[in-house]
């Protein structure tokens, strides 16, 4: 009977070389679980910098479980918490609330954000949220964009309703709360006021009731444990922006942009709205998107059609990091149309995202 017990007594015998201690003592081992169903002993590896000894560390857990539970599966994802020590402070909404909210079980909140519309902001959102699934993470995304809500479109959810579920209320007096579960696929939760609303119904909300229902969308459902949360904002700097990003403890922001002028004139606005002495906000990187087009019979080809290097120069501009320059690309238009994003797939669209991926 292989149990938890048993399998930290183990790892108890592997020693970080350096310190001479054991990865047990050094709280490197999080999230130890067994799964019965197929015989897989789960965890990571998390540690404080880039470690040269992570791979042979990661490699001797392996042998002395195999050795010690013959047959079982190990699956260890290794990582880096640099901000292990000081973790996001928890915003301005009151503690208690916070740390009993579904949002106290996510390690990484990230808001992606544009100046304007149409420089592919979703489709970065989602391609992202994939990636990083495919990569291993628990992962989450919140269709933030209430005047047009296109998640639902471009993962094939569409008519998808999110179940209502009761369980006691954490402020007690024997009263219930109700919460939304989020509805899975690709290995991610997706939440979109675009399950709620009939496609072709036009929202004409003012922007106190545009913020409620956000808040509802983001506090009222049930995440369970996260690695990330991406929230794709809508295009702009205005009151959904401003209350989202005072009030939920955000670990940062990207920005999307074109390489045109006008685009990168917008980005400015955002980047402003991040960096303002009430928000403080960390911008992560910039992702250029549309850089360039080239066609597939004439593969070395590159035709700036939006300008060239405008998202590259902002990003120089301000200091920021240019996490990725993404060319026009057939495959992630059709797949937004298809309901399956390009990034499911090996390809140019998978490693230009998990270039982003491992930048962040």
């Amino acid at each position: 009977m292989i149990t938890i017990d048993k399998i930290s007594e183990v790892l108890k015998g592997v020693v970080h070389p350096e310190s001479g201690k054991s990865i047990l003592e050094l709280s490197l081992v999080q999230r130890l679980s067994y799964e019965l169903e197929s015989n897989t002993i789960k965890f990571r590896l998390v540690f404080p910098k880039q470690d040269p000894l992570s791979g042979s560390i990661k490699e001797s857990c392996e042998e002395v479980l195999a050795l010690a539970f013959p047959g079982v599966n190990v699956k260890i994802l290794e990582l880096i918490d640099a901000g292990a020590a000081t973790k996001r402070e928890k915003g301005n909404i009151g503690t208690t609330a916070l740390e009993n909210s579904e949002l106290s079980k996510i390690e990484n909140i990230i808001a992606i954000a544009s100046g304007k519309g149409g420089v592919g902001k979703s489709s970065v959102s989602v391609n992202l949220a994939i990636t990083l699934a495919r990569k291993g993470f628990n992962v989450g995304l919140i269709d933030a964009d209430i005047y047009g809500p296109s998640v639902p479109k471009m993962v094939g959810l569409e008519g998808a309703v999110p179940q209502i579920i009761e369980e006691d209320n954490y402020l007690g007096k024997g009263e219930k709360k109700q919460l939304m579960v989020p509805v899975e696929k690709y290995g991610v939760k997706w939440m979109s006021i675009g399950f709620f609303v009939p496609q072709d119904q036009a929202l004409i909300w003012r922007g106190p009731m545009a913020v409620g229902a956000l808040k509802q969308l983001t506090y009222e459902t049930r995440w369970g444990e996260l690695d990330y949360l991406l929230i794709d904002l809508p295009p702009g700097t205005g009151d959904i922006h401003i209350s989202m990003v005072q009030e939920i403890a955000l670990s940062g922001a990207i920005i999307v942009t074109t390489p045109q002028s006008v685009a990168t004139i917008d980005v400015e606005r955002g980047i402003s709205m991040f960096q303002n002495d009430k928000v403080h906000t960390p911008i992560l990187g910039i992702v250029e998107n549309m850089s360039w087009f080239t066609p597939a019979e004439l593969p070395d080809n590159r035709y700036y059609i939006f300008g060239k290097d405008g998202g590259a120069r902002i990003a120089e501009k301000h200091g920021i990091k240019l996490l990725a320059q993404i060319p026009i690309i057939q495959s992630v238009m059709d797949g937004g149309e298809a309901g399956e994003p390009a990034a499911l797939k090996d390809g140019v669209v998978y490693k230009a995202f998990s270039d982003i991926a491992l930048r962040l």
